[in-house]
């Protein structure tokens, strides 16, 4: 069983396959078998599975793997050390329901 600290990719399953498509590319033939194992024995995507055969496929007919460094970029955002600039200043005033999605035939609709 493969866990995801031995995956090539960090945060693989995670990965909507556009990103995946983009990222296989700089891994070598045995990195692909190793997510091709991993995926057959877990989540099996059909369409996951198709990428990463046509992948190896294209590795071994001589297609080289391009450069880049996969462990660097999960794909997802950074945490933010200081939380969110919204604050309960900045948000918008309550405010009553629209009479038939019309607010000129809602009178005094929520106003002081």
């Amino acid at each position: 069983m493969t866990s995801d600290s031995v995956l090539p990719l960090p945060d693989y399953d995670e990965l909507p396959i556009t990103a995946l498509q983009h990222r296989i590319r700089s891994l070598p033939a045995e990195d692909l078998r190793t997510l091709l194992e991993h995926e057959e024995a877990h989540a099996n995507r059909v369409p996951v599975l198709e990428l990463l055969r046509a992948r190896q496929q294209d590795l071994a007919e001589g297609a080289e793997p391009s450069g880049g460094d996969q462990q660097s970029a999960s794909g997802k955002p950074a945490d933010t050390r200081h939380g969110s600039a919204v604050s309960p200043d900045s948000a918008a005033r309550p405010s009553g329901p629209l009479r038939h999605g019309v607010a000129e035939q809602t009178p005094g609709r929520d106003r002081p």
